[in-house]
């Protein structure tokens, strides 16, 4: 059954061209069916490959925390856009720069990004998760920004600190060589690699405040960062 690659474009700080250029990173680098989906609140958009959907919950795309991704978790909305076996999110600022198969063939219910956080205690980013269809259906169903903002959570909370809460013991991909997964300059980046990318490297996600666009000059997001 057809993976579900998933993004989400709203507000100014991304453009359509960066929703082409993760989609174009994905036909490069993913072998197996996959649909590329983008979940925007841009009724104009139209890329090549790119399949589109409103988002759901706009007033929740105006609450720092990303906390729009969560409908993942609806089993309805599942339904609504075919789901039919698994589901990829990925940030928009992801750089994808190598073979991504093996990061998707799993069988957990879900998967997230372990170990990026460097201040944030948090073990797991939202930069990268998966999920089977109909898996936790309790992440939306007993969300509320109130709920959320009762929990732990570092400057302000987030859909990464609700996954830690509702499921802390969640499987995941280790930061680093262990998965070819790396967070630029953050913790598993290799002090050693200066302007190259990591051996082996997969994806390269950019937490905080980094994103591909301040880094251009890298030959290595030259090479991947483009439609």
């Amino acid at each position: 059954m057809a993976l579900v690659v998933m993004t989400w474009f709203w507000g100014d700080k991304y453009s359509p061209h960066d929703v082409a250029k993760l989609a174009a990173g994905f036909k490069r680098h993913l072998r197996q069916p996959y649909r590329f989906v983008c979940a925007t609140d841009d009724d104009s958009l139209s890329i090549p490959g790119v399949e589109t959907t409103p988002i759901k919950d706009p007033g929740l795309t105006k609450q720092k925390g990303c906390f729009a991704r969560l409908r993942l978790f609806d089993k309805v909305w599942q339904d609504d856009i075919g789901v039919e076996d698994r589901l990829a999110n990925v940030d928009l600022d992801v750089v994808v720069t190598g073979e991504t198969d093996l990061l998707f063939n799993r069988p957990d219910p879900f998967v997230v990004l372990k170990g990026a956080n460097a201040s944030n205690p948090c073990p797991f980013n939202g930069s990268l998760f998966m999920l089977r269809r109909g898996a936790h259906p309790e992440l939306w169903d007993d969300f509320t920004l109130e709920a959320a903002s009762k929990i732990p959570f570092y400057e302000f909370p987030d859909d990464q600190g609700w996954f830690w809460h509702k499921i802390p013991d969640a499987s995941g991909w280790n930061v680093g060589s262990p998965s070819g997964v790396y967070a630029f300059q953050k913790p598993g980046w290799p002090a050693d690699v200066g302007d190259r990318l990591p051996a082996g490297a997969r994806m390269v996600v950019f937490p905080g405040w980094r994103s591909p666009s301040k880094f251009k000059h890298l030959p290595w997001i030259k090479e991947h960062w483009r439609v």
